[in-house]
């Protein structure tokens, strides 16, 4: 059995496979990080191996209790991937993207595959059918525009997600919600259309926070996968026990 540990920008994910199917999931707070481990390892005395991914805050000291219950594997630029990267920066592609290509070779091999993760940061990640990751792109996310248009402004208000009933908001707030929504929605919809002109069979697979928020207004044709990450570092971990 394994271990997954994904240390995001606002939570964690831990998650448990066996036999590479997903047969526990918690999301807790950075906080409950070594508590909830040493849980999990009592509840599944059959956990042995583990692989952690961090785009976030984790403390050495943190990282020092968790690896020393299971033999670990801390997703990096050096760890052996099951694709090859043709980043110009390779050093400098994030674990969650790394992770993230992963699935899509697992679940699309020898497919072009776009994968769009709508968190914190909306990123745009592109791997061919000759298994070459070639990149992508970076956006702000949902929260952050929102969060932006009140740190960055003195009048506009700080204002929780929520889909915009009309295009034309008649209001401060409801502008907000349809500047914030419809323009992610609108450039979602112009990046996939744009990867379809270039590469006709394409697949195109949503997952992250929003994930499921988007995907419901979305005009492109997707595949909406909230565990694709979590699925591709289980793959990740499986690729390195079996070199």
């Amino acid at each position: 059995m394994n271990l997954i540990v994904d240390v995001g920008n606002t939570n964690v994910k831990l998650a448990v496979f066996q036999d590479g199917a997903m047969v526990n999931k918690e999301i807790i707070d950075i906080n409950e990080i070594e508590v909830k481990i040493q849980e999990l390892i009592k509840k599944q005395p059959l956990l042995s191996k583990a692989i952690m991914s961090s785009v976030g805050n984790i403390s050495q000291e943190q990282l020092t209790n968790i690896t020393k219950h299971l033999e670990t594997i801390v997703l990096s630029s050096h760890t052996k991937i099951p694709f090859k990267n043709k980043y110009k920066t390779p050093n400098t592609l994030g674990v969650d993207r790394i992770a993230l290509v992963s699935a899509s070779v697992l679940k699309y091999p020898q497919k072009n595959v776009l994968i769009i993760d709508a968190g914190t940061c909306i990123t745009y990640d592109f791997i061919n059918a000759k298994n070459e990751y070639l990149g992508g792109a970076i956006s702000p996310g949902i929260s952050m525009r929102y969060n932006s248009l009140n740190n960055l402004t003195v009048n506009l208000p700080l204002l929780k997600r929520k889909a915009p009933k009309k295009l034309i908001g008649n209001s401060s707030k409801e502008s907000i919600h349809s500047g914030v929504i419809n323009g992610i929605l609108m450039e979602i919809d112009g990046i996939v259309e744009k990867y379809h002109k270039k590469y006709k069979d394409l697949t195109v697979i949503l997952t992250g926070g929003d994930s499921d928020f988007l995907s419901k207004r979305l005009k492109s044709s997707i595949f909406a996968n909230s565990n694709f990450l979590l699925e591709g570092l289980n793959f990740i971990l499986e690729f390195n026990l079996n070199e």
